[in-house]
């Protein structure tokens, strides 16, 4: 949720971000709500305040009858105005909680996905002596996907990989958590982008694969809920990305600022129904049902956020560049960046086979959004505690990497060069 004290002195800012983002809220309502709330609050406040008094004046003696019927009233009013109060609390957080985050003054105002930013362009595309082939062509001709008994098995959505693709997604795991850990490698960046972050690296993560309700909600990422499997007769949801699971581990936890920032690098099978996608790349490994990814989480103080945002951005591009996949990235407009977010990015490869790019990578940053609702605060080494600031980012989507991989590094016999860094994951071997 966003900070109360800007709903309140800034209505009109958060109105601006209301309609930027093209998100459905009744502002007017919303501070009715608040308004009766805060009157309602000092009410009981006041009644109690007086009970109290009373309480204190029958002490020692015998009351007088008038005390006694007093008391007995105000007790009655308290219980009916704190019922009341309770009642009110709920209409406003529910109506509360739909209110967005309010865009960086540099998000790009937009009301669709084709007014985001083209902010970079890296690499050139392939040319070939032959007409490339899409992935799912090469890797039905070598064996690697099985879609038709995936069905069989689970529906359609799911694919067996195998053979050679399982071992090169296995060395981009394995290549990721040596460059990610290494304190040298992020320091190299840091340097290359003059940002002001530590080069601290990131702790390698296997989280669970599902989540409670309550938590999933306050990341503000159970919505769509239609998009999401839930655990039927639980109180659990699988999660639909490693951030949802990493990003709500410290939940109601004071983390220490010399401890900051604390950088998770998770890996896991991540579960979306792509819900409102039929017909939608139906052919290959695109948008499936279960998919495999390595997601950046960081928690960070509110001065180094921003540039912990774009940290995660170089990350990605420089993970990219090593690979040689040509890519472009997007500036995310207020209309895609998303409800918590307070600013987006993304990366799309270029792809042969579909002679057009597509999305790769994202990277998201929240500000003290999530951490408001999920209780994660951070305690300053001269100044209390205040609530940290979250920051989430893809390092890899396994199947759309591989994706990339098999068309950009595609021979005419349908075999793949491996890209260098991979290699050496690979047994040395070249070519799949």
């Amino acid at each position: 949720m966003i900070d109360l004290k800007v709903l309140r002195s800034e209505p009109e800012r958060v109105a601006q971000a209301i309609r930027d983002k093209g998100a459905e809220v009744d502002l007017e309502r919303l501070l009715k709500l608040d308004r009766e709330h805060s009157e309602m609050q000092q009410k009981v406040e006041d009644l109690r305040a007086e009970r109290n008094r009373i309480s204190a004046a029958m002490k020692g003696g015998k009351p007088e009858p008038e005390l006694i019927a007093r008391a007995k009233v105000l007790r009655d009013e308290v219980s009916e105005l704190e019922v009341a109060l309770r009642d009110l609390n709920g209409r406003f957080v529910e109506l509360y909680k739909q209110v967005p985050n309010l865009p960086t003054a540099d998000t790009p105002v937009g009301h669709s996905e084709e007014e985001n930013v083209v902010v970079a362009v890296w690499g050139e595309p392939p040319t070939f002596d032959f007409p490339p082939r899409t992935h799912f062509e090469i890797a039905t001709h070598r064996g690697w996907i099985d879609k038709e008994r995936a069905t069989k098995v689970a529906g359609p959505r799911f694919a067996y990989l195998k053979g050679d693709l399982v071992k090169l997604q296995m060395a981009l795991i394995g290549w990721v958590l040596d460059v990610l850990t290494d304190e040298a490698f992020l320091a190299e960046i840091v340097r290359e982008h003059g940002l002001s972050v530590s080069a601290k690296p990131f702790t390698p993560v296997l989280p669970p694969y599902m989540i409670r309700t309550n938590l999933y909600d306050a990341m503000d990422r159970l919505e769509p809920s239609d998009d999401r499997y839930k655990i039927e007769g639980e109180n659990l949801w699988l999660q639909g990305s490693a951030e949802h699971v990493l990003g709500s581990m410290h939940a109601e936890e004071i983390i220490e600022e010399k401890d900051m920032p604390v950088r998770y690098l998770g890996y896991a099978t991540s579960f979306r129904k792509e819900a409102g996608a039929s017909g939608k790349d139906m052919e290959g490994i695109i948008r499936l049902h279960q998919f495999d990814k390595l997601e950046l989480e960081s928690f960070s103080t509110k001065e180094t956020s921003h540039d912990e945002h774009l940290f995660f951005a170089a990350i990605q591009e420089k993970l990219m560049q090593l690979l040689g996949i040509p890519y472009r990235k997007l500036q995310k407009c207020t209309y895609d960046i998303g409800k918590p977010n307070a600013k987006g990015s993304d990366i799309e490869a270029w792809l042969p086979g579909q002679n057009r790019y597509r999305e790769t990578h994202t990277a998201d940053y929240m500000t003290d959004y999530q951490a408001r609702r999920l209780g994660t605060r951070v305690r300053r080494t001269n100044a209390g505690t205040e609530l940290v600031h979250t920051n989430d980012a893809t390092a890899f989507a396994c199947g759309r990497t591989m994706i990339a991989i098999l068309e950009n590094f595609q021979n005419e016999d349908m075999t793949i060069r491996v890209p260098a860094p991979l290699q050496p994951f690979l047994g040395g071997r070249a070519v799949i």
